[in-house]
């Protein structure tokens, strides 16, 4: 388990840090900040991830017709593409 620099436990959930691990990102400052460090670009690639796993979620959970309503409508808001 991760710890601050108080060696105080910090709860990260699974998926979240996954996404995470999964941009890339520069690591965890345990040391000093005790949190993610994230260049910009990551910070995108994180944000683009969240969204895709909400239409992923959401496309296997909502009717097709709300489906068809919602991705263009997310694509089009956040930008991100199925």
């Amino acid at each position: 388990m991760k710890k601050d620099s108080m060696n105080r436990p910090i709860y990260v959930n699974k998926k979240i840090e996954a996404l995470l691990n999964s941009v890339g990102s520069l690591g965890y400052d345990r040391h000093h900040t005790g949190k993610w460090i994230l260049s910009d670009i990551e910070i995108q690639k994180f944000a683009e991830l969240i969204v895709r796993e909400c239409m992923r979620l959401n496309s296997k959970e909502l009717s097709f017709t709300a489906i068809e309503r919602l991705l263009p409508l997310y694509q089009e808001h956040f930008g991100v593409e199925e």
